[in-house]
């Protein structure tokens, strides 16, 4: 899913920065969020990784952005559907609000979310761009 570079191997972390889902063993339905039950009723799971490929299936601006995150606002979220199945919440960057429209199709990268704390610790994770 992201770019591979020696200076930047730490990216490919499996249990911090890699875009992972949930398979139910049963219906095969796959989630973002692990779930503790499947509507199918089973309780086993697989974890799979996702291909960060999607469409845009809702979308809306934000106007207020909160004091930790560096976005200006106004900036764009949007409910994903991946390519797996899977249902994800994310910003989408890189686009006015004007271009986007369901259906668009978006692709995961790695982009900074805010710095905190004295040192200014920046914190990483996954937002999506559009394809035109």
């Amino acid at each position: 899913m992201f770019r591979e570079s020696p200076i930047l191997r730490w990216r490919g972390y499996n249990d911090r920065y890699k875009l992972k889902g949930y398979k139910c063993r049963v219906c095969k339905k796959v989630y973002f969020e692990k779930k503790g039950l499947c509507p199918c009723g089973s309780i086993e799971f697989d974890e799979i990784e996702l291909s960060g490929k999607g469409k845009i299936a809702a979308f809306t601006q934000i106007h207020g952005a909160p004091e930790a995150f560096e976005s200006k606002a106004p900036y764009c979220v949007a409910v994903i559907d991946l390519a797996e199945g899977a249902r994800i919440e994310a910003q989408v960057v890189d686009c006015k609000y004007s271009d986007l429209k369901i259906g668009t199709d978006v692709e995961a990268v790695f982009r900074k979310f805010y710095s905190s704390g004295e040192k200014g610790a920046i914190h990483y994770g996954t937002k999506f761009v559009p394809k035109f």
